[in-house]
């Protein structure tokens, strides 16, 4: 039986649409599904696609507005930039963790707010609080995220937190869902070429982040 060359193309895009949907499942965290937390030998999460972005999409400034007037976050990078790009991330996600790492090479020219919120497990909403009144967040968020990385569970979460700062990640939270989003790390942002507002949900490595954003990857 000779398949036609029309059948043939219809098969090759059925699987570049099913890879595709595969991947944006292994690149981010969703509240229908936790994360896998098994490690391999490269100390990397399985099953984590950190070269790939799930989702990247021109769309309307709302969210980028709503963001920057409701959001609560911790602010890491360049202080005095004019764009600010938003990340809304949970504590317990390793994809999370992934573009955490993916983003430091970038901060010296972009200022990242990173804001909690919690979906995962118990640990997500008091490690959120912890890294929102941490004295020094980039440290603490740096850390963080290697030992959820290397699958020990993350930062203690601190006894000392405010019902201020706790209210700020159940606000979040709250936020997320407004948006209408499915899973972290969902970043919102300018891009610095076009000046369209543009989101993405999972994560992706340093080249393509910057690419995303619009600026040179270091």
């Amino acid at each position: 039986m000779k398949i036609s060359p029309l059948s043939s193309r219809v098969v090759t895009q059925s699987l570049l649409v099913l890879i595709c949907a595969v991947l944006a499942v292994l690149s981010a965290c969703s509240p229908k599904q936790e994360p896998a937390n098994s490690v391999g030998a490269s100390g990397t999460t399985a099953g984590a696609a950190t070269n790939s972005a799930a989702s990247s999409t021109a769309s309307p400034a709302k969210p980028y507005e709503v963001l920057a007037a409701q959001g609560k976050g911790f602010t890491a990078g360049a202080m005095m930039s004019a764009n600010t790009v938003y990340v809304m991330f949970d504590p317990q996600c390793p994809h999370c963790g992934h573009l955490w790492q993916a983003s430091l090479p970038l901060l010296k020219s972009v200022k990242f707010v990173w804001m909690p919120v919690a979906f995962i497990n118990a640990k997500s909403a008091p490690q959120g609080a912890a890294l929102l009144s941490a004295t020094n967040p980039t440290e603490m968020m740096t850390a963080h995220e290697a030992s959820i990385l290397a699958g020990t569970g993350g930062t203690a979460a601190s006894s000392s937190v405010s019902s201020e700062i706790e209210e700020a990640v159940k606000g979040n939270t709250k936020l997320f869902n407004s948006l209408g989003v499915d899973s972290v790390p969902y970043i919102v942002a300018k891009n610095a070429k076009t000046g369209e507002v543009v989101t993405n949900t999972g994560a992706m490595d340093t080249t393509a982040l910057a690419r995303f954003l619009g600026i040179e990857a270091p």
